[in-house]
């Protein structure tokens, strides 16, 4: 068995996708590389197994037709082989010598019996044109260099949340959990960090900037041009994400908080989204997205309308409305890194 499998799901990637693999290859024969070639119509498909074929012992090539950023993961899930399981995106890559810290600290779990079923590290924004690079890190919020339970966890900021960026999971956990991604949906990372959160008791957090998020592409899903034109994707996630859990049966109360916090921040980028778009055909989604929720689950709807901040930006007029909009928009940018 493989220590860790990575999935890469590749769309149209031929430009980038070879930074994004040698960045993982020094992880050697105990890692994994799973290229997903997801029916790409460029030269991704023969990068692919080219690599594979000069790597054969680490690389596997996977070719699908084409089924989205979320069918992707789950045939990275379904073949993977490693005992935990990583997505890194093909215009994304990873720290060298984080990267060693990350397999050093998972190859130690598995040699003592050590019981993890969630790895998180800090991620880099590497913001095409940025000076200064921003870190998002979980300081003061989870214990730093430790095995952890969601007993230990204190309240994390709004631009805090765990993202796909930052986690590393137990592989059996996620297919035991029965996750399945929805096909041909942008957004769906946000269902893969949310779905498996229930299931996981063990966490550790190794506070080093293991993987770096490029963000400067306009065809970038986190363009704010093209959420805007997508938000038919991003209201199915959020759809998803509400009917997963009634919130109100999770007994361990500060996972049923972190949970509750991280439907909210969806919430927000759905309402503001479809607010700033301001036609009348998404002012009518925003409105049936709200009801949708009120009939699914009356008792999660109240907590999450008329909570300390989706309350205010829901229902504020004037000034204040349009104040907490922008509050809200400026959580959109920190949450996502969009522009």
């Amino acid at each position: 068995m493989k220590l860790l499998t990575v999935a890469i799901p590749c769309y149209n990637s031929q430009d980038y996708m070879e930074k994004c693999v040698m960045s993982l290859l020094p992880g050697g024969d105990e890692v994994e590389i799973i290229i997903v070639d997801d029916g790409s119509k460029d030269r991704t498909s023969e990068i692919a197994d080219r690599l594979a074929e000069t790597y054969p012992s680490i690389v596997r090539a996977i070719h699908q037709e084409n089924g989205g950023h979320g069918q992707a993961v789950n045939t990275g899930l379904a073949h993977a082989t490693g005992k935990y399981f990583k997505v890194v995106d093909s215009d994304d890559w990873v720290n060298g010598a984080a990267y060693k810290q990350i397999l050093d600290l998972l190859r130690n779990v598995v040699e003592e019996g050590k019981s993890l079923d969630m790895l998180i590290s800090n991620f880099v924004y590497e913001k095409e044109g940025a000076k200064r690079k921003k870190i998002m890190h979980y300081h003061h919020s989870l214990p730093t260099d430790q095995f952890f339970t969601w007993d230990d966890v204190h309240s994390l900021k709004p631009n805090q949340y765990i993202l796909m960026h930052s986690v590393i999971y137990r592989t059996e956990l996620l297919k035991e959990c029965g996750m399945q991604l929805p096909k041909h949906t942008f957004y769906v990372d946000n269902i893969y960090v949310y779905y498996p959160l229930p299931y996981v008791k063990t966490m550790y957090y190794l506070d080093v900037n293991f993987y770096r998020y490029y963000i400067g592409r306009e065809d970038q899903s986190v363009n704010e041009k093209v959420m805007i034109s997508r938000l038919d994707q991003q209201v199915r996630v959020n759809k998803i994400m509400y009917d997963s859990y009634d919130l109100s049966q999770i007994s361990n109360k500060r996972l049923q908080s972190y949970m509750y916090h991280y439907l909210e921040i969806i919430c927000v980028i759905s309402t503001v989204l479809m607010v700033r778009e301001g036609s009348k055909e998404k002012l009518k989604m925003k409105k049936e997205l709200w009801q949708y929720m009120k009939r699914a689950n009356p008792k999660m709807y109240r907590h999450l309308r008329y909570g300390k901040f989706l309350g205010i930006m829901s229902n504020a007029p004037g000034w204040l409305g349009r104040r907490t909009l922008l509050v809200g928009y400026q959580i959109c940018q920190k949450f996502f890194g969009f522009n």
